[in-house]
């Protein structure tokens, strides 16, 4: 079990955005999604379309139109890029004024379950989700129309 907590990305008036940071990790997940591929001249553009997408959102609102449903239908698993791309950023689009990026990458296989490494990191995400409504119940964890408000330590 690892301790995770919340780090916002990005606060504008449309759109808060949050990653998650493990306890034993220097990187935030969005950080280390973007340092695996920031050298990399294969997948850079990708990248870069990618943290560009990311800067919409934060203007514009995490629009459902910006997103690839992913995970399962009683979860709020998505990904971007909706358009053509190898490279996969997992997120939670909990409404369009509240994302948490997770981490990512190259999709070599029809769906992410085939992919051991993208099947994590959207399971990761899965149970954050799980541990934020479990929250929400215990009344440690608070969202509004645009925050999640807790000062909590999550198990995951």
């Amino acid at each position: 079990m690892s301790e995770v907590e919340l780090v916002i990305v990005n606060d504008t008036d449309k759109c808060t955005i949050y990653t998650i940071l493990f306890a034993e990790e220097a990187e935030t997940e969005y950080e280390r999604f973007y340092s695996k591929f920031i050298e990399d001249a294969q997948l850079n553009q990708d990248l870069l379309r990618i943290v560009q997408l990311v800067d919409k959102i934060a203007d514009e609102g995490a629009l459902e139109r910006f997103f690839r449903p992913e995970g399962k239908m009683r979860d709020s698993v998505v990904a971007l890029p909706v358009l053509r791309s190898k490279l996969r950023l997992y997120c939670l689009r909990l409404s369009d004024k509240i994302l948490i990026l997770g981490n990512g990458g190259v999709k070599n296989s029809r769906t992410y379950e085939e992919d051991d490494s993208l099947r994590g990191y959207v399971l990761t995400l899965q149970k954050f989700e799980e541990l934020l409504k479990e929250g929400q119940r215990d009344g440690t964890v608070t969202i509004t129309s645009k925050t999640i408000e807790t000062d909590k330590t999550f198990k995951l």
